[in-house]
């Protein structure tokens, strides 16, 4: 991972999107910051784009979609989106149909049960009540399990035929074939008609933990946020560029840099 101040100013100045997770990431003790708010609406107002892509469920980013300057949300890792439409109004659009959502929720409940029957301390995360696609266990945000824990509700997970993620909070499953980088395909696709892969050197990703190790392995240009240091060891895929500042402060290092080669 390279310092950040060392990313080049040509490439800066060619960047017309940005993706970002949320947790740990935008925020920081579990809520954005100041600064990273304004760094979002400074990114908005230089003209580009910026779509949150995040592990969290569409019930938890629904005010966030309507009140952040972001064009959408894309929640439960790549699942579901939340399109700002102007004036608070969203369009929630999804990746399966209204069928295969709900043989999946049954499915995925049963798995649920199974974790917190075999893996000692596990707990549902506290925002599962707004999730439509995919189960949470936390294992950092109000509770903490240990590695061997969490690699346990892991296997079970994928036991049970499940993708499965960690992020730096939550250990994410569902059924399907998306993740971070099939959603940030399609919601391209859905906001502009166009093919993300043929413009990927125009896009940038910041993040903090493993789950965002496709986003970095295929943006030539990804941020890690300073603590993502925590997950190193982990990472077979690390972000090109690490910032400074962790959480909050580093996103908004990172809109800083961007944005300075853009200025006359």
């Amino acid at each position: 991972m390279i310092a950040l101040d060392q990313w080049p100013a040509a490439s800066r100045a060619g960047i017309r999107g940005v993706f970002t997770d949320i947790d740990d990431t935008l925020t920081t003790d579990g809520a954005i910051t100041q600064d990273a708010l304004d760094a979002l609406a400074a990114l908005r107002a230089a003209g580009l784009h910026v779509i949150p892509i995040t592990g969290r469920p569409v019930g938890w980013s629904v005010p966030f979609a309507s009140a952040w300057p972001v064009d959408a949300i894309v929640a439960e890792n790549g699942s579901v989106a939340l399109i700002h439409q102007g004036q608070g109004k969203l369009d929630k659009r999804y990746q399966q149909d209204d069928a295969t959502r709900t043989a999946n929720f049954a499915r995925m409940q049963r798995a649920a049960q199974r974790v917190l029957q075999e893996v000692p301390g596990a707990t549902l995360a506290r925002d599962s009540a707004g999730r439509e696609t995919d189960i949470a266990i936390d294992h950092s945000e109000f509770t903490h399990l240990p590695q061997d824990a969490i690699d346990h509700a892991v296997r079970i997970m994928r036991g049970e035929g499940m993708n499965a993620t960690v992020s730096s909070i939550h250990i994410n499953a569902w059924y399907g074939a998306h993740n971070k980088l099939e959603g940030a395909r399609w919601i391209v696709r859905e906001l502009f008609g166009r093919d993300l892969d043929s413009e990927i050197a125009q896009w940038a990703y910041v993040g903090d933990s493993t789950n965002d190790q496709l986003m970095f392995e295929r943006f030539a240009h990804s941020v890690g946020v300073a603590n993502i240091r925590r997950f190193e060891a982990q990472l077979a895929h690390k972000p090109r560029y690490i910032t400074q500042g962790e959480r909050g402060a580093g996103f908004a290092e990172f809109a800083r840099q961007l944005l300075s080669a853009r200025r006359p």
